[in-house]
């Protein structure tokens, strides 16, 4: 390198000025020249090389219609299954039946350790009570509603109503004993769906049944209370007989349901219990489309914390833009001034040699293929994937109000999960084509298979966990093959043809600068500018922008709040989005700056550890803010939270890649390459 430039040197000193700008400007004619010659002769290639291209660029084009046709056609029917659940369907008439569903029941503080209401000794209905079934979400919360046959009717009050006579043993003693001891808690839902009409045939109108029917109101209850008792160590052990059931209605709708206990009676072997209920009816002005306003916690999630937290990472991404605005303007302004000159002198050509350094003497090798191609190919895809799918799942929160059907936002998430999977391919496929993959069968398939195989891992771990303790959130062998349906039949073949589309349709390279043949050796540089370094260093600010929104997620999730504020949601997203660009960006400006061009996997990582960060802080709202014990919900807290961050991991480092890929294009795209 000295000696080519010391040749330079002595070159230019026999030059006159005149002389050189003649030759810079024969120089200039040649290489646009070469260029235009280069490029139609590449057009000429893409034309006439392969006469196959253009029927297959045909049928591509004609079965993405197809497919683009029958997703809009199905999410059309997602909006007219909501418009179906009106207020006409919830509609009684005096002592029309009112069923009373028996839901679960299990210990407060684990939220996932659910049971069936009967696994403890309660009174049982009568013979083949009504079992209801839900949609595919409402199963996977762990929900199997039971008809517990109590005699209740439209506006008409019970005093005193028997429910049975329970006898107690030993064995049901120490049943109920350990469950108060545990704070059992159960959970009740009144029907508000009185008849379904059969809008569509079979199925359809039996999906649009159940997506109606999810909307019931909810009642919660304790089984019983521990009473200290200065007798006894342990406390006395009492068992709630009676439930009080006050149901507020506005004409003829229910609006308003709760739950209140009383006659509190000792476990005692060999008693007997009369198990009774009562029933209030009350009118109300609320109108239907406010009767979930009583379960939002308002001062929670819109608590002066939560703004406070959005206007702190806005500033954020104010700085963040600044800086990289500034790191462009550096990086590029003196590249354009110099190729804007036409009259350099021998002073300017002499600083200009100097100052090839950095980022730009790796611009033969910034280009070349990373390794492991497939496997990044596919993380970049199923990332995009991800991040198309929360954007649109937090706008049908938004304009749907997902939060008031059991597992609506599960369903919903799956759905469109399953349909969106063509743009993860898309993605994948193009980029693994722009990059010269040749292992088309491999790239497909990890596009396809890699997040949900992980996810179905996780799963499968957890519903063994499930299945032993005899538990609800065991997932039934029937929905496991419904879920599995649905990626073999709508996601998989979406996923390849997205690949293939992609493939045809932005698979050529456009690689501004040529890649050498000979690899450039990485200089040694200090250890803040090391690819793992730098990819570590990069999550603290995305994680920054979003822990306080990870809070309220945390807390509706594991502590029993109704998430609500998808509007908050859909803000903090874009921040994090733009935040993961910016720092990116700038940690793959550093370490090009120190001569390292292996920057694809290091941007991917570098925003991919926000989801560590995120992982990390749920250890700590796992000890400090919840009380949680046992097994059971400890592996099922960590091994859904470890899907989520997986999930998250992937959408960051797809973002933060795509994002130097550009700026990489962008700084490169006007520099001199030989």
């Amino acid at each position: 390198m000295m000696v080519h430039i010391n040749n330079r040197k002595k070159t230019l000193k026999k030059l006159s000025p005149k002389n050189l700008r003649e030759i810079q400007r024969e120089n200039l004619k040649k290489n646009k020249g070469e260029r235009t010659q280069s490029r139609s002769i590449s057009n000429r290639r893409r034309d006439h090389s392969d006469p196959i291209n253009r029927p297959t660029i045909a049928m591509s084009s004609a079965v993405f219609s197809a497919v683009r046709s029958f997703s809009v056609f199905v999410f059309v029917l997602l909006f007219l299954s909501l418009a179906f659940a009106s207020e006409s369907d919830h509609k009684y008439q005096p002592d029309d039946p009112i069923t009373l569903w028996v839901n679960k029941v299990g210990p407060y503080n684990n939220p996932q350790e659910t049971y069936n209401y009967y696994s403890l000794p309660f009174c049982q209905p009568g013979t083949n009570p009504a079992h209801k079934w839900g949609g595919l979400g409402e199963v996977l919360g762990g929900n199997e509603l039971i008809d517990s046959q109590i005699d209740m009717k439209f506006q008409k009050n019970v005093d005193r109503g028997t429910i049975c006579q329970l006898e107690l043993d030993e064995a049901k003693v120490r049943q109920f004993k350990d469950a108060i001891e545990n704070s059992y808690w159960f959970e009740f839902f009144v029907a508000l769906t009185h008849y379904c009409p059969c809008l569509f045939v079979d199925a359809m109108s039996r999906a649009l049944c159940n997506a109606e029917s999810s909307d019931d109101l909810p009642l919660w209850g304790f089984v019983g209370e521990l009473h200290p008792d200065r007798n006894s160590e342990n406390g006395k052990h009492v068992l709630y007989t009676h439930k009080n059931i006050v149901i507020k209605y506005n004409k003829d709708q229910i609006i308003h349901v709760n739950l209140t206990q009383e006659s509190p009676k000792q476990l005692e072997a060999g008693r007997t219990l009369d198990m009774t209920y009562s029933v209030k009816w009350l009118p109300t002005n609320v109108t239907f489309a406010r009767r979930f306003d009583i379960y939002l916690d308002y001062p929670f999630f819109e608590h002066q914390i939560h703004w406070f937290s959005v206007f702190n990472s806005f500033m954020m991404v104010i700085f963040l833009t600044g800086l990289v605005s500034m790191i462009l303007m550096r990086t590029l302004r003196n590249d354009y001034a110099k190729y804007a000159r036409e009259d350099d002198d021998l002073e300017t050509l002499e600083r200009d040699v100097s100052e090839e350094c950095g980022w730009k003497l790796v611009h033969g090798d910034v280009f070349r293929p990373p390794s492991n191609l497939a496997l990044l190919s596919a993380v970049v895809g199923t990332g995009a994937q991800l991040a198309l799918l929360v954007l649109l799942v937090i706008l049908l929160a938004i304009v749907g109000t997902l939060y008031v059907g059991r597992g609506a936002i599960v369903t919903t998430f799956i759905l469109c999960y399953a349909f969106t999977s063509f743009i993860s391919g898309y993605v994948s496929g193009g980029m693994y084509s722009r990059n010269g993959g040749k292992n088309w069968i491999k790239s497909m398939i990890l596009t396809a298979s890699l997040f949900p195989f992980l996810c179905f891992g996780i799963g499968f771990l957890l519903n063994t966990v499930a299945i032993f303790y005899g538990s609800l959130a065991a997932i039934p062998f029937g929905t496991m093959v419904v879920v599995f349906v649905i990626w073999a039949f709508i996601s998989f073949p979406l996923a390849l043809l997205g690949t293939v589309v992609g493939r045809n349709w932005s698979g050529a390279p456009n690689n501004p600068c040529r890649v050498k043949t000979i690899p450039r050796p990485i200089p040694e540089k200090k250890w803040y500018l090391t690819p793992s370094v730098v990819s570590m260093m990069g999550g603290l600010l995305p994680f920054g922008s979003i822990f306080i929104e990870m809070y309220f997620v945390f807390t509706s999730f594991w502590n029993y709040k109704v998430y609500y504020v998808y509007g908050f949601m859909l803000l903090v997203f874009l921040i994090l989005i733009i935040v993961t660009i910016c720092v990116t960006i700038v940690g793959t400006y550093f370490l090009l700056n120190a001569e390292n061009y292996h920057w694809q996997w290091t941007s991917f990582f570098s925003a991919a550890s926000t989801a560590i960060y995120v992982y990390l802080y749920s250890v700590y709202y796992y000890s400090v803010k919840t009380k949680m014990s046992g097994f059971f919900q400890t592996s099922f807290y960590f091994g859904y939270t470890l899907m989520f961050c997986l999930g998250l991991g992937i959408l960051c480092g797809a973002i933060g890649f795509l994002g130097s890929n550009l700026f990489v294009r962008r700084i490169y795209r006007n520099i001199k390459c030989d």
